[in-house]
């Protein structure tokens, strides 16, 4: 009985106890108005990573104050080891004058490498749903001492250690956390917020926690894996997916900076599905309303056997920019394009501003040529700009330089492919050994199915750096040299990870001390524009007297474009041939340069077949009706000549044999000679083939007079061929055909004997 008292007392207790204490409890507290919530930030420089800062920052409309801009920074090197203990010290400094407001709420962030994901009056709502005074970032990794791992108190689900990026808190207790500080700049901040926090006195009378599942603060390093972009209608947020929250702060401590960049490609409101790119029209330069275009250094880079290099500098001259304002550096590693250097140099010498040439004699590396080229600009305080350009990038946009200068970015590439691959001039994401990782958006971006201007972790073959840039930011030379990378990846490294100043002429990492915090300089790829694509350089063989024309395969955009008539098109789109005899059908599809130059390819070769019935490159080693030859096998040329037919030929014979639909196969594919005094006609003859193609290859009444091919059924005579053109007719039986003489000079035509 008396137990039974004693119980029925206690429930009476407890519940005069919940009416009288608990009567609020299902009330939510006032919010904090977000006219209470203070940003402070340390920041000695306007980086990049500060300006993206306070880009975030305004766009959510937080109150920030600076510290310390302008100050020289003491605080070593915390991108590499231990320091930062300047940040404590400003705030500490900043913190008097605030301790008294009781009612401020303020947050102490980083700023080169973080960025805001929602807005004050989510932050305070989360703060207070903590019910603590000050709240501390946590991570899963602990730093800068391991050994104090087994003093933090331990959490059942959570990040269990304490990050000093991102500090919130009541104004008074923030000021009695800071005030303790009394060590040196270049001490750790994050050590000194351990201890204290680790301090289980401390811990509990100035009523702090750690943010453990990520509510408010994010920060990757150790965690990318748990994070992933969540796309909404007006902006992106950033999801952890270990712990279903929507993190208010973004921190890419450690070694996760890049990813950080990934992410503010799109965060909060750079880039989403409902509207595309958000920010890439902000900050831009209105050239119309410069006095005049900005004078830039064009650096050019052969450094291997390229491809179409005429059609290269062709496409540089065409540019839609003053030439007065251009000047010309060119690096030539080949000895086998001194030839295309110098007809570009004598016909375009007086055209640019100035013109300088690094040719093979001077033996330069790779890397300290392009160190030349970039210090050109560096030193001439006239020079703005900076375009780096590879000679395997084939521009097709005359706006592309225009176009990169308005994006006003220290740093900015055009995006360019490969035809029909997904090879690119830069990189997504880096793998953690430092080279090429594909990024979740790298192959939307190169599709064209995200557009917008990226900043991304690599870059090569063409880009755009302000000349400001390198007499500041890139102001030491030697950036293309860095052990054991080639030269765009020690460029972009160092960009990547510029701290400051290094040690004069010293580019290795242990000259890296007492520096500034890291504030790598951004680099940027835009694809908002068609710009041009990447030609294929690997397998390009310069043993041939005109080796472009070999490319069929490996770079088919550039060798159709070179190579096949402007009007060849207009056959499908405009019905443009004709049919001078019945069932000869005559239509375009060489350009002159392929005619020339394949006549120049065998006469390079030179070992004509004179006209002989004996000969033992055929089957059977006699041939009856002989022409005055050689065949495309001598030179090296059948199976691309074989990929011409069926590339180009077998449309066209679709379209005006209807219904006979062609293999494309040949084995008898020749260029034929006629000059009045070795061979200057052919008898009547049928062809062994199903179709015959037979295409001038030079002009008649310039290069030869007389000429032409006669069909004997028809009586029927075509007497003019137009260089560049084909004859296509049926080969046997009704197509009984003559060669009629060449009178004077010389006549090319190529011919195939189609399936026979």
């Amino acid at each position: 009985m008396e137990y039974l008292k004693f119980y029925f007392l206690f429930l009476s207790w407890m519940n005069f106890a919940n009416s009288v204490y608990c009567t609020d409890t299902t009330q939510a507290p006032v919010p904090i108005p977000k006219e209470k919530l203070l940003v402070l930030t340390v920041a000695t420089e306007e980086s990049d990573g500060f300006l993206r800062f306070m880009q975030s920052a305004n766009y959510f409309k937080y109150t920030v104050k600076v510290l310390g801009m302008g100050a020289e920074w003491k605080g070593g090197d915390v991108g590499r080891s231990i320091g930062g203990g300047q940040k404590v010290r400003l705030l500490k400094e900043a913190m008097e004058g605030l301790a008294d407001q009781d009612d401020l709420v303020v947050l102490s962030v980083d700023s080169y490498d973080l960025i805001f994901a929602g807005g004050p009056e989510e932050i305070l709502r989360k703060f207070q749903q903590a019910n603590h005074k000050v709240l501390f970032a946590a991570e899963g990794l602990i730093w800068p001492d391991k050994r104090l791992a087994d003093k933090y108190p331990s959490v059942r689900s959570g990040k269990r250690f304490l990050n000093s990026g991102g500090i919130i808190g009541y104004a008074p207790y923030i000021n009695k956390v800071v005030a303790q500080w009394n060590l040196h700049d270049n001490d750790d901040d994050q050590l000194f917020y351990t201890k204290i926090y680790l301090d289980p006195l401390q811990r509990g009378t100035l009523n702090m926690t750690l943010d453990h599942k990520c509510q408010i603060f994010q920060n990757l390093n150790g965690a990318i894996d748990e994070v992933l972009l969540k796309f909404g209608t007006d902006r992106v947020r950033v999801r952890n997916t270990v712990y279903d929250a929507l993190p208010v702060v973004v921190h890419g401590n450690g070694n996760t900076k890049m990813y950080l960049n990934y992410l503010a490609n799109y965060i909060p409101n750079a880039w989403n599905y409902e509207h595309g790119c958000s920010n890439c029209d902000q900050n831009m330069v209105d050239l119309s309303q410069l006095e005049e275009l900005p004078n830039v250094l064009v650096g050019v880079f052969i450094e291997q056997p390229s491809p179409f290099l005429p059609e290269f500098f062709q496409r540089l001259l065409t540019l839609d920019y003053p030439k007065d304002k251009l000047n010309i550096f060119i690096h030539n590693h080949e000895v086998y394009h001194e030839k295309h250097i110098q007809r570009f140099w004598e016909e375009n010498r007086n055209v640019f501003n100035s013109f300088k040439v690094v040719g093979p004699e001077e033996n330069l590396s790779q890397g300290e040529a392009r160190n030349m080229g970039m210090d050109l600009c560096r030193k001439d305080a006239k020079c703005d700009y900076y375009f780096s350009i590879d000679s395997n990038v084939m521009l097709t946009n005359r706006q592309t330089l225009k176009i990169l200068i308005e994006q006003n970015r220290k740093i900015i590439g055009p995006l360019v492919t490969r035809h029909g691959k997904l090879w690119s001039n830069f990189w997504g994401a880096l793998s953690l050994d430092g080279y090429y990782a594909r990024s979740e958006d790298y192959i939307d971006i190169v599709q064209g199915k995200r557009v917008g201007v990226w900043n991304i972790p690599f870059m090569a073959h063409i880009y755009l750096v302000k000349g400001e840039a390198l007499r500041n930011e890139l102001k030491e030379r030697n950036y293309f040299v860095l052990e054991k990378l080639d030269p765009d990846m020690a460029l972009c490294r160092n960009a990547r990870e510029l701290t400051s100043h290094r040690e004069k002429d010293s580019p290795s990492p242990e000259s890296f001390h007492m520096l500034r915090p890291p504030k790598g300089v951004f680099m940027y790829i835009t694809n908002r524009h068609e710009f041009g694509r990447l030609i294929s350089s690997a397998n390009y063989n310069t043993s041939h007297y005109n080796s472009d024309l070999w490319q069929i395969f490996e770079n088919p955009v550039d060798w159709r474009e070179k190579y096949i008539h402007p009007n060849y098109t207009r056959i499908f789109t405009e019905n443009y041939l004709e049919e001078p005899c019945p069932d000869v059908f005559w239509f375009p599809v060489f350009s002159d340069k392929a005619c020339d130059e394949i006549v120049e390819e065998m006469e390079h070769y030179g070992s004509w077949s004179g006209g002989k019935h004996e000969d033992k490159r055929i089957t059977g080693g006699y041939e009856t009706v002989p022409t005055d030859d050689i065949h495309m096998k001598q030179i090296g040329f059948d199976k691309e000549w074989l990929h011409f037919i069926r590339e180009y030929i077998s449309p066209v014979t679709l379209k005006v044999f209807s219904g006979y639909y062609t293999k494309g196969y040949a084995v008898m594919n020749f260029v034929v000679k006629y000059t009045p005094g070795r061979q200057s006609y052919l008898r009547p003859h049928h062809d062994s083939s199903t179709f015959t193609i037979n295409i001038a290859l030079n002009n008649k009444d310039t290069d030869f007079q007389g000429g032409g091919c006669r069909f004997h059924r028809y009586n029927c005579s075509i007497e003019s061929p137009r260089k560049g053109w084909s004859f296509m007719h049926p080969g046997r039986l009704t197509h009984l055909h003559e060669g009629l003489p060449t009178t004077n000079g010389t006549r090319y035509i190529a011919v195939s004997f189609i399936d026979p």
